[in-house]
């Protein structure tokens, strides 16, 4: 494989396209025209000899070679935006310890790598990191036992109590098996969803949150199954047993047995999942605490 033929703006263009679904979208986030990176995919894909990306009316996904390759370059762009903003090394490490509480979900998909990047930074800073539900973080803040909170703000009902930043902001899609007759529809609609089995995820509130948003559209879904097991629910979606709308942050193209789910855009709004750091109004954070909520807003920025 020829690697000089491979550019860093590729790479750059290629996660872009990976993070977004959509080539369009993913261009509008890096300033570019939607043909430079569709360009730099087909260019990277000779270059590689492999197919990254399933091309659909809806958008495009990963295949399993995109996802396994898309996993690395992060790790790369990542460490090097790291590298980058470390201008100057420390004249002194700083230590201490930050207590931290975070949801299923969070711990799962959003903070190990969050932390693994902070650690690399700040190696003498240790985490006692809790996992917690949500109403039990949002206490544990007020009572002084944590310092931080990584919640998810979309599912809090009294946020004022707080101070809080948003972290991310993931869409939600539905998700179906490849052959599902719901992908033929031109116009994907709730009404036209709720005619088909439901499986419903009960981590982190996860089914208060989705009867939210369909009683704003007046609708129910037809709930066939309820697991709080998020591979027993790729796994039935894969083989065709029902279908889910969840956030991008958690969607995998694949099961277990490495059957491909689809993640398809639904016409009505549905608010996003917001991820967000919480601490207490009056809460003096230690060095290490503040330092780390500093790393948090900066990396993710998306204010």
């Amino acid at each position: 494989m020829a690697l000089q033929n491979i550019s860093l703006k590729q790479l750059r263009y290629f996660a872009a396209a990976a993070e977004h679904g959509r080539l369009a979208m993913a261009a509008a986030h890096i300033h570019v025209s939607q043909s430079t990176i569709t360009s730099a995919i087909l260019q990277l894909e000779a270059t590689l000899k492999t197919q990254l990306f399933i091309r659909q009316s809806h958008g495009v996904s990963l295949t399993a070679e995109g996802s396994r390759f898309y996993s690395r370059i992060r790790d790369i762009l990542n460490s090097l935006e790291d590298t980058l903003s470390d201008t100057s090394l420390p004249s002194e490490q700083i230590d201490g310890m930050i207590n931290v509480g975070a949801s299923y979900t969070l711990l799962g998909y959003f903070l190990p790598a969050l932390m693994g990047r902070f650690r690399a930074r700040h190696p003498a800073i240790k985490f006692n990191l809790l996992d917690m539900a949500r109403e039990k973080i949002e206490h544990a803040i007020i009572s002084g036992e944590l310092d931080l909170g990584i919640v998810l703000l979309s599912n809090s009902q009294n946020l004022e109590r707080f101070k809080y930043t948003r972290l991310l902001e993931s869409p939600r899609k539905l998700w179906t098996s490849v052959d599902h007759p719901l992908l033929s529809e031109s116009r994907l609609t709730l009404d036209k969803i709720r005619q088909y089995s439901y499986i419903q995820i009960t981590v982190d509130e996860g089914e208060r949150s989705t009867l939210r948003y369909w009683q704003q559209h007046n609708l129910k879904p037809n709930i066939g199954f309820r697991t709080s097991s998020m591979e027993a629910l790729r796994g039935l979606i894969a083989h065709g047993f029902g279908v889910t709308i969840l956030s991008d942050m958690v969607y995998r193209p694949w099961s277990l047995e490495s059957k491909k789910i689809e993640a398809v855009q639904i016409i009505e709004p549905i608010a996003n999942m917001e991820i967000g750091l919480i601490w207490r109004h009056d809460a003096e954070l230690t060095q290490a605490a503040d330092i780390f909520k500093t790393f948090l807003i900066d990396t993710c920025n998306v204010d």
